[in-house]
C-alpha cells in the first residue's frame, strides 16, 4: 500500500512539474512576443523631428499647446525633461536646425524655465501656472518629421539639411 501511494504521489509531483514547465515556456514565449511588439511600436512612435525657432529656445522646457493655442494640452513632469539620462536638450545641427529630444510640435509653447531649473522644482507646476511662465506660443517657424533617417546618425541629419531636405523628410507646417 506505501509503494502505492509513493508511485501515486511521486507521478503527481511529475504532472504538476511537467505543466509548471510547459507554462513557463509559454510564459516565456509570451514575453518574448510582448518584448518585440513593443520593440516594433517604440520603432513607429520615435520620430526622427528636427526644426527651427524664431528665438533662442534651446534651454527653454517645450509645452503642447491646444490649436486655437489657448490651452496647455501636454506638459512634462519634472522628471520627463530627460533623454538617455540627461537633460533633453534638444540636439544642435546644421543651419540652425535643432533635432527634438522632448517632444514639438507646430503648436509647441516654451517656457521660462530652463531644463535645469525644471528639473529641479519640488513638484510639477500645475497647467495654470505653466500658462503664467509661457514666453511664446510661435516660436516654431520650421518643423519637419524625417522618419527615413536614423535619429541617433547626426551626420545624415546634417546632410540631408545641406540637400535642403527634398523629399527626406515631410514638412510638418504648411
Amino acid at each position: 500500500m506505501k509503494k502505492q501511494s509513493l508511485i501515486i504521489l511521486l507521478s503527481v509531483i511529475s504532472v504538476i512539474y511537467l505543466s509548471a514547465c510547459k507554462c513557463h515556456k509559454s510564459i516565456e514565449k509570451q514575453n518574448t512576443v510582448n518584448t518585440t511588439n513593443t520593440q516594433e511600436a517604440t520603432k513607429v512612435i520615435a520620430a526622427v523631428i528636427i526644426y527651427k525657432t524664431n528665438a533662442d529656445f534651446y534651454n527653454n522646457v517645450p509645452v503642447m499647446l491646444s490649436d486655437d493655442k489657448t490651452d496647455i494640452i501636454s506638459y512634462p513632469d519634472i522628471t520627463d525633461v530627460y533623454y538617455n539620462g540627461k537633460l533633453a536638450y534638444p540636439t544642435k545641427l546644421e543651419n540652425g536646425y535643432l533635432l527634438d529630444n522632448r517632444g514639438v510640435s507646430k503648436n509647441t509653447a516654451f517656457l521660462k524655465y530652463t531644463y535645469d531649473e525644471y528639473s529641479k522644482l519640488p513638484a510639477t507646476p500645475t497647467k495654470d501656472e505653466l500658462l503664467k511662465m509661457i514666453i511664446s506660443k510661435n516660436a516654431i517657424t520650421e518643423l519637419y518629421r524625417c522618419n527615413k533617417l536614423p535619429k541617433n546618425n547626426i551626420s545624415q541629419l546634417n546632410d540631408a539639411i545641406r540637400k535642403g531636405l527634398p523629399g527626406i523628410c515631410e514638412n510638418l507646417i504648411k
